[in-house]
């Protein structure tokens, strides 16, 4: 199963109001797995950043004047994604402007159901909780001190960690590069693995069930393989 991790930036909240994207950062998975292929787009907006967009993000009008704009990278983004599953921060957000950009340059849109909302998995799953992404790398212990500003490609590098937990949990193995490389323009080839946690969850069994199960294991001899292992 495939699954891209995605987040965006913007220069506002409504694209009927005329924001426009200026960020595409993407992340592959495949079985839950980090594949370690990328994608990343900064995109000309055709229009001012406001203030409020830019304290967030600081992307400028200067930095983005020479970037392409959607129509010229749409394809592209297309041919990364494909069909897979795209798992989102706040999903209702990200969807209305890729689908708002698609539409502007006669694309088809991305049907709904094809996003995975990690916002409402969170808010399911830990009721009254914060659910913003900073909250959940706190929550898992994720290494977000990078995270200065909001970027796209961080920021579903991070996702990508968080989703990983809110669906069972990270592997060890997982961790096969703790640095994160950031490109300013489309890669399918960036590195990246998700990071080990620096200290293990708390066993979530108790006094009871470990003691029912080192019962089970005497009743089984002392040539079980469990006593082997351990």
């Amino acid at each position: 199963m495939r699954e891209i991790v995605l987040d965006t930036e913007t220069t506002g909240f409504e694209p009927d109001e005329g924001h426009r994207i200026v960020e595409i950062g993407a992340v592959e998975l495949l079985n839950h797995m980090p594949t370690g292929r990328t994608y990343h787009q900064y995109i000309n907006p055709k229009r001012a950043m406001p203030q409020e967009a830019f304290e967030v993000h600081g992307l400028g009008d200067d930095f983005l004047k020479d970037k392409p704009v959607f129509a010229e990278i749409a394809d592209p983004f297309l041919t990364f994604i494909g069909d897979a599953q795209l798992v989102i921060h706040n999903a209702t957000f990200d969807m209305k402007f890729i689908n708002a950009e698609l539409g502007w340059v006669n694309r088809s849109a991305i049907p709904d159901h094809r996003a995975i909302d990690t916002l409402a998995i969170a808010r399911k799953k830990y009721p009254g909780s914060p659910a913003s992404l900073d909250a959940l790398c706190r929550r898992f212990d994720i290494d977000n001190s990078a995270r200065t500003l909001h970027g796209a490609l961080l920021d579903s590098e991070i996702l990508a960690e968080v989703y990983l937990e809110l669906i069972g949990g990270r592997q060890p193995d997982f961790g096969l590069s703790s640095n994160r490389e950031i490109s300013s323009h489309t890669s399918g080839k960036i590195s990246w693995r998700p990071s080990p946690r620096k200290k293990p969850l708390a066993s979530r069994l108790t006094d009871g069930e470990a003691a029912a199960h080192d019962e089970f294991v005497k009743q089984m001899g002392d040539n079980a393989l469990w006593n082997r292992i351990n």
